[in-house]
């Protein structure tokens, strides 16, 4: 059977077992007290960390002006080149002269279609850099780097597909083979 008897200090109150511990009677204040004591203590970092987030993104006006240039002229940057790459074979001509190569670019098929995709790839580009830049700005976060980060992978994708047609010129080969003694 077990034992209906309550167990030593069950039913005691806290008070109770502090006196028969042997303790000092602390007498709790009352909850309006307790409760105003301790609600600026909560409440006064949560104000401070909502204003420092807001603050945050007031303090970087140049931040967003460069965001804005940046953007601004990577999409005139942008156009300029996608007009370029309209006539890829004068832009390889002149490539090919730069780099010394003899001859002139023939590989028009190629050249119209991976001139078409570099295009395509800098007009994603751009729009893909905008809309993060845009997220950002809007979570009032650091943005400055963003256009220029979106730039170089940019340019190093669409430089990458003009590379095809290049590397493909019967006049490219040819420079390649005389550059590597063959």
């Amino acid at each position: 059977m077990t034992d209906a008897r309550p167990q030593f200090g069950e039913y005691a109150t806290p008070e109770e077992q502090d006196r028969r511990a042997g303790r000092d009677l602390v007498t709790p204040p009352p909850a309006g007290v307790v409760a105003a004591a301790t609600e600026p203590a909560i409440a006064a970092p949560q104000a401070g960390a909502a204003a420092e987030v807001a603050d945050r993104g007031r303090n970087r006006p140049i931040g967003r002006a460069v965001t804005l240039a940046l953007l601004a002229y990577g999409l005139v940057n942008v156009i300029m080149t996608v007009v370029a790459y309209g006539d890829v074979p004068r832009l390889m001509n002149q490539s090919m002269k730069l780099i010394g190569v003899e001859g002139e670019f023939t590989n028009f098929e190629a050249g119209k279609t991976w001139g078409m995709i570099a295009s395509i790839v800098l007009i994603l580009g751009w729009t893909v850099t905008a809309a993060l830049s845009v997220l950002q700005l809007r979570r009032r976060r650091s943005t400055w780097w963003i256009p220029l980060v979106g730039a170089v992978v940019t340019t190093i994708a669409a430089s990458l597909c003009l590379s095809v047609p290049m590397f493909a010129d019967p006049a490219f080969i040819a420079y390649m083979d005389t550059v590597r003694g063959g």
